[in-house]
């Protein structure tokens, strides 16, 4: 039977998602407990999305085909049991056949986290990207972000190493807020291409920080160029947050 899991892991220990000879990643640690629950069987996991090292997940969604019979509830324990602390399954449900975690996707809503106050936990530095307490103008950012929203091609906001040949996606909402002294960027489409969350997080940032105009990421956008938009913005402030299908 197919096995549709929603899980959570902290990225800082992690090169990434997907599988890579001699690094740890979060696929090759799912794989390793499933294949002693299977007795030495290999389970390929599959995801909806690669993440980056250091990048978090609160709503990764991943599928697998099982040959146990056990109840779904008694399957979470069982991972949550064998799996490193650094990743937890949040729930496990059956699905149809048919069901893939990456091509059923409809829609993905990731978070962006900026530290901004004048000094920062200790307990957070993995988690949120340090200002050193600049705090940037969010309503420029806002306005700017005003410009992102909506169908265009994205290629501006996509690493130049893609072999990705459609850069067209749909950003359905794209929203800043205060919480405490942490700026959260929250964005949510159809679809993000490679670095693509990353580099509007970067380029929102020189917008708040005066580095940029706020028509300067029409322009982007337009010329399809990336060049022209803003720098990456570090790994370990981004999360996906939900899955959607």
């Amino acid at each position: 039977m197919r096995l549709k899991a929603t899980i959570s892991y902290d990225g800082t220990q992690f090169s990434g998602y997907q599988v890579q000879p001699g690094e740890r990643t979060v696929q090759l640690e799912l794989e390793k407990v499933l294949m002693k629950m299977h007795k030495g069987e290999r389970v390929h996991v599959t995801a909806s999305g690669r993440t980056d090292a250091r990048v978090h997940a609160s709503g990764q969604v991943i599928h697998f085909d099982t040959s146990l019979v056990i109840p779904t509830d008694s399957y979470q324990k069982a991972l949550n049991v064998q799996l490193p602390s650094d990743i937890r399954v949040l729930s496990v449900e059956q699905v149809t056949d048919d069901f893939h975690a990456r091509y059923s996707v409809a829609g993905k809503r990731y978070r962006y986290i900026w530290d901004c106050s004048k000094i920062q936990s200790p307990f957070r530095r993995f988690y949120t990207v340090e200002t050193r307490g600049i705090r940037p103008n969010v309503e420029a950012m806002r306005e700017a972000a005003q410009l992102i929203i909506g169908t265009h091609d994205f290629t501006c906001f996509c690493a130049a190493n893609t072999s990705v040949v459609d850069k067209v996606r749909t950003v359905h909402s794209l929203n800043l807020e205060w919480i405490g002294d942490e700026l959260h960027m929250t964005i949510a489409g159809n679809g993000f291409l490679y670095n693509m969350v990353r580099i509007i997080a970067g380029t929102l940032w020189e917008v708040g920080v005066a580095r940029r105009e706020v028509q300067t990421v029409a322009e982007a956008i337009e010329a399809q160029d990336r060049s022209k938009a803003g720098k990456t913005a570090p790994a370990h402030g981004l999360y996906l947050e939900e899955v959607f299908y």
